[in-house]
């Protein structure tokens, strides 16, 4: 059996100092192992890593766009309250975030919002009623 765990994303940096200043302009807290050419973020249960295209490319031997690209993926905050959508929603705006989709009541109980780094990687803001979260505020359940 495989470990059913994600542990550690790393997203492909096409300009690591800029991209690194987004999140640190989150106030997100880098680990030790960060270096000049590396940057690890806590996040509550997963690692959040960023490396340059170019050593993705050779590790994986696949060739990536020359230019950022809408991912097919996108990354979640889960948020305890409602309120905090739109609150997150405004800090990203404040540190120059690129807006995708302002909060709204979703269809099914919560409230969502859209955004993405300076390399368009897309981040979901969300309030689910539901979920809940272990003492490190790691998502358990939704």
């Amino acid at each position: 059996m495989i470990h059913q765990r994600v542990s550690l994303l790393t997203i492909a940096a096409y300009n690591l100092p800029k991209l690194r200043a987004f999140y640190q302009n989150l106030g997100w807290e880098e680990t030790e192992i960060s270096s000049d050419s590396y940057a690890v973020f806590k996040t509550a249960g997963v690692l959040l890593s960023l490396y340059p295209k170019e050593n993705i490319e050779k590790d994986s031997g696949v060739a990536l766009s020359k230019n950022p690209e809408y991912s097919k993926i996108t990354i979640a905050i889960n948020v305890d309250t409602p309120e905090q959508v739109d609150s997150t929603y405004e800090t990203i705006k404040e540190i120059g975030g690129s807006l995708l989709k302002e909060p709204t009541n979703a269809e099914w109980g919560g409230r969502t919002a859209y955004f993405s780094d300076p390399e368009k990687n897309i981040w979901e803001i969300a309030w689910n009623p539901t979920s809940k979260f272990d003492e490190r505020g790691a998502m358990i359940s939704f």
